[in-house]
């Protein structure tokens, strides 16, 4: 559907969106600032609609300006990652930008014998852990986090990541690659 077609069907929906509320074109005049021959021409599509028209003319119907100008849905909003295999752990990633923060659902398997390697690399990471267990080891602390916890640190101490069993971990994951800080407000 082109523009054109869109703006064509604007004065009949205005039409109906008028004669729904019992308004005549003066009442709708006299709440818009919009004049009665103007509205008129609109209704007829003998005049194009304009944004500065539209605003107005939304706001007296009580409707969205894309369900007024009835406007093409836009892309699916949903995002569709490929999943990461890291390390035996899935990594779904929530954002699509490069670079800046970096969220991810993150689906650590149990291995509860692994060999604790700290590691260290730029940046500040928050964890929300959202079922199973996490052991967390950062710095000289030796953490064991459970369903809703939160953690935050930064990645340039040393740190471990892992999931002592018995079940799979799903954790939330935010990852800033220049050290950025998580800001929670309530």
């Amino acid at each position: 559907m082109n523009t054109d077609d869109v703006l064509r069907g604007v004065g009949p929906r205005l039409r109906q969106l008028r004669l729904e509320r019992d308004a005549t074109l003066t009442d709708l005049a006299e709440e818009t600032g919009i004049s009665v021959s103007t509205l008129s021409r609109l209704e007829s599509g003998q005049r194009k609609a304009t944004l500065e028209l539209l605003l107005p003319l939304a706001a007296a119907h009580r409707v969205a300006l894309d369900e007024l100008v009835d406007a093409p849905e836009t892309g699916d909003p949903r995002v569709r990652a490929k999943p990461i295999k890291r390390h035996g752990s899935t990594h779904v990633p929530l954002t699509r930008r490069p670079g800046g923060l970096q969220a991810f659902k993150m689906i650590i398997p149990p291995r509860p014998d692994a060999i604790v390697t700290p590691q260290t690399h730029e940046g500040y990471e928050w964890m929300y852990v959202l079922s199973g267990r996490l052991r967390l080891v950062v710095g000289t602390r030796d953490l064991l986090l459970d369903p809703g916890e939160v953690v935050e640190f930064d990645t340039r101490t040393p740190h471990w990541v892992n999931n002592p069993g018995p079940h799979p971990a799903e954790v939330l994951g935010i990852f800033g690659p220049q050290g950025e800080r998580m800001h929670v407000r309530t």
